[in-house]
């Protein structure tokens, strides 16, 4: 079982930079190009208040499932 928590925390990790990707150039750069006061605000609440919580927050739990902290002491 530990083995799976650490292969999960690979995944996670990767999950975390994929959000970090998604949330930038898909989500994020291209609204404030739009020029539309509406794509301006939702882009800084994706870029500046979403993307960072939602990527810290999966690279965290990745980091701390390879380390080990998830690990049962059987």
């Amino acid at each position: 079982m530990n083995g799976i928590k650490k292969i999960l925390g690979v995944v996670w990790i990767l999950l975390g930079l994929a959000t970090a990707y998604f949330g930038i150039a898909v989500l994020g750069l291209p609204k404030f190009a739009s020029g539309k006061q509406e794509d301006l605000v939702f882009g800084i609440i994706i870029m500046l208040v979403l993307t960072p919580i939602i990527t810290g927050g999966l690279l965290i739990f990745g980091k701390y499932s390879l380390s080990g902290e998830y690990d049962s002491e059987d």
